[in-house]
């Protein structure tokens, strides 16, 4: 019997899966198409219900495979889609909006982010935003790759403080939202959304967390992921369309990792000390 899958709380009240699942490079190669519908119906099954997209990925191609996946079965997603900040003017970002929703094949989306930080001034964006939201065609609204000051920054514009998530690059490897980013995120009850949670598996070849793995009869990328829902208001999206390690990934919320092997992760991978710049993908 499974753990079931914790829920964090938006800061509208509503609570979602804090393990999700990523579309990134999705929706580039017809061939790939079936597996990577399969992957998102698989993803809703096991209760992976916050779906993250862009009109970026695969220029809405992966927009497309979403739309497919979630044929008939709308109401099981949490959907995510995000904005490019050359097209984040007020206007843009409407229009945008609406192209996504038509590539989706739905008439909503529960959560849209700015992709990140563009020309366009904030206040335009958390205008259109706010429209998005009072037309019903978005729940909520966030933001993506915004470091400390761009939060701060963000809470100054009006209805800034209305912004529901910041998705940044984070895992193992990538702490350093850690030393400021997490912690006000987390006083002002913004959950993180960590992409590209196992460094698209490039860490997962680090000795340790083999060691780690091994010892408790899971994979590095299961340890990698347990580590992300071990933070307060993380919610991981890994990315795959392999429907065993997409069960993988699942399975991961079952791992029980002592305080002893969470300090050698530390090691491993230490905490930063430091303000460092925020990390980008």
């Amino acid at each position: 019997m499974h753990d079931t899958i914790p829920t964090v709380t938006l800061p509208g009240g509503r609570e979602i899966a804090t393990l999700g699942f990523g579309t990134w490079m999705m929706g580039e190669t017809k061939s790939e198409a079936k597996a990577e519908v399969d992957s998102v119906r698989l993803a809703l099954d096991l209760g992976m219900t916050v779906i993250d997209t862009a009109e970026m990925y695969g220029d809405g191609g992966a927009e497309r495979i979403v739309g497919e996946a979630l044929k008939h079965r709308r109401e099981d997603a949490f959907l995510v889609s995000k904005v490019l900040p050359s097209n984040a003017c007020y206007n843009g970002t409407i229009k945008a909006c609406h192209a996504s929703l038509d590539r989706l094949g739905t008439d909503h989306l529960d959560l849209y982010l700015l992709h990140w930080r563009g020309e366009h001034p904030l206040e335009d964006t958390v205008a259109a935003m706010e429209e998005l939201k009072a037309a019903g065609r978005i729940g909520a609204w966030g933001v993506s790759n915004f470091d400390l000051d761009d939060m701060e920054e963000l809470f100054s514009v009006a209805d800034g403080e209305n912004c529901a998530v910041n998705q940044v690059l984070y895992n193992l490897s990538r702490r350093g939202v850690e030393f400021d980013l997490l912690p006000w995120c987390q006083e002002h009850g913004i959950p993180i959304m960590a992409y590209s949670p196992i460094e698209q598996g490039r860490i997962l070849h680090h000795p340790e967390l083999i060691h780690i793995g091994k010892a408790y009869q899971a994979t590095p990328a299961q340890v990698a992921l347990a580590f992300l829902l071990e933070r307060d208001g993380v919610i991981p999206i890994p990315k795959t369309s392999n429907l065993r390690r997409l069960q993988e990934n699942r399975d991961a919320v079952d791992l029980d990792i002592s305080d002893e092997d969470w300090a050698r992760l530390d090691a491993a991978f230490p905490p930063p000390s430091r303000k460092m710049p925020l990390a980008m993908l």
